[in-house]
């Protein structure tokens, strides 16, 4: 029995062995293994990007499609006369009498309103004495030199028949004194008074010449007098006639402003008559576009459900409140019933019709400024962030230079609420 007792003194004292691989380290090693492997796959396969979820109904969907692109802007025009005539007073008065009221068609030379003028009038009446002084005056002139010249032709031909009958003597006592039969006195005698008569037809002869270039200046001056007389007497007369106030043109009386028993000065503003046959539309348009908007550039409209064709005619340059007025006409027809004030709504065209790929406009570009869309997957469930290059645009498209293809599907609604999301989840 005590022999035994080494043997299992023996026994107890040999060293157990340990095992390398337990199931704790097992599972310890296989968990941070799992773990690595997880994070690997979240940094190199899983989607990182931020998300929304989105409600198809608050999104509006469009189809990147082909098609014809035309560049235009829309404008407002108010249509106005192409004529129109103002009615400014040249001589001022009382209004005595009107002929028509405002709002009434009127042909040229119909009567609208009479002024009187008392003093004009008696200023008319006193350049017409002094007009009619004037030419009889003019007339008496000319009957004096008339009757001048006549006596002087009267004298010259008594001169004449003088000369004449003193010559046959003058002729003969020269025989006779030559011949001896006359004496030196009477030869003497007879020829001074042959040259004293010579001498006074000169003489008269002259008188004669200087008084008709007299009577021509007087009468050249005294009718010169007398037509500006008569001028500033035709124009004293036309201010009266100026009194009663015709109209120039034919069309409607649009404005009136003269009230019976009112006094109106020079100057003043009486009404407006419009040229009914021919108008012409007045646009504003926002300075961005001065230096691309020209004279020719055409617009459309509709109007009782026909679309007319407009032109511009003329651009005027002055900018006031950020905008630049054009006056544009009808091009072919003028549509029927048309009044001053009307607005029409116009496509004006900037640029001649061209194919490009075009997405529908939309709030997206306020927020994105065209910069990148929501391009949706085939399954039309999730909308992936992407950059885009926006050229051309109208209000109802725009044209994409860079980033889409046709068929494919984007948001165009606003992007408010989605500006720092990468993907939309549509529901």
């Amino acid at each position: 029995m005590w022999r035994d007792l080494p043997l299992n003194e023996s026994k107890m004292d040999r060293p157990i062995e340990k095992k390398t691989w337990t199931v704790k380290r097992v599972l310890a090693f296989s968990g941070t293994a799992l773990f690595g492997l997880f994070v690997l796959y979240l940094l190199v396969f899983a989607d990182t990007s931020s998300k929304l979820n989105v409600e198809a109904e608050r999104i509006t969907i469009s189809e990147v499609r082909h098609g014809p692109f035309q560049e235009f802007i829309p404008i407002s025009g108010t249509v106005e006369p192409f004529e129109t005539f103002y009615l400014d007073l040249t001589e001022g008065g009382r209004v005595v009498k009107k002929f028509v009221e405002e709002g009434a068609f009127v042909k040229a030379g119909d009567p609208i309103i009479r002024l009187e003028n008392p003093n004009l009038s008696l200023q008319v009446m006193g350049t017409q004495s002094s007009f009619m002084l004037a030419e009889s005056q003019l007339r008496q002139t000319i009957l004096t030199f008339e009757q001048n010249r006549l006596y002087k032709e009267s004298q010259l031909l008594d001169i004449d028949v003088r000369l004449s009958e003193q010559k046959r003597k003058f002729d003969l006592t020269k025989v006779l004194y030559e011949k001896g039969m006359s004496s030196q006195n009477e030869f003497e005698s007879s020829k001074e008074q042959y040259e004293s008569l010579m001498k006074n037809r000169d003489l008269m002869l002259e008188v004669l010449q200087k008084d008709s270039l007299t009577n021509i200046q007087m009468t050249e001056q005294s009718a010169l007098n007398m037509e500006r007389s008569k001028a500033y007497l035709e124009m004293i007369e036309s201010q009266l006639a100026s009194l009663t106030v015709k109209a120039p043109i034919n069309g409607q009386l649009t404005s009136l402003d003269a009230e019976i028993g009112q006094s109106v000065n020079p100057g003043y503003k009486l009404g407006r008559i419009d040229n009914t046959d021919s108008f012409k539309i007045r646009a504003e348009i926002d300075e961005h576009y001065i230096s691309r908007v020209h004279k020719y550039l055409n617009g459309e409209y509709e109007f009782n459900g026909k679309t007319y064709a407009v032109s511009i005619k003329t651009v005027y340059p002055q900018v006031t409140d950020g905008k630049f007025a054009v006056d544009m006409v009808f091009i072919d027809k003028q549509p029927p019933g048309i009044r001053r004030g009307q607005t029409f709504h116009i496509k004006l065209q900037l640029g001649d019709a061209s194919e490009a790929l075009l997405i529908e406009n939309g709030g997206f570009y306020s927020a994105t400024g065209g910069q990148w869309i929501f391009v949706l997957d085939q399954s039309g469930s999730v909308a992936v962030r992407r950059n885009i290059k926006i050229g051309r645009w109208n209000p109802l498209y725009y044209e994409v230079l860079d980033g889409l293809k046709q068929g494919e599907h984007v948001i165009t609604s606003s992007y408010d609420n989605y500006m720092e999301y990468d993907k939309l989840i549509i529901k």
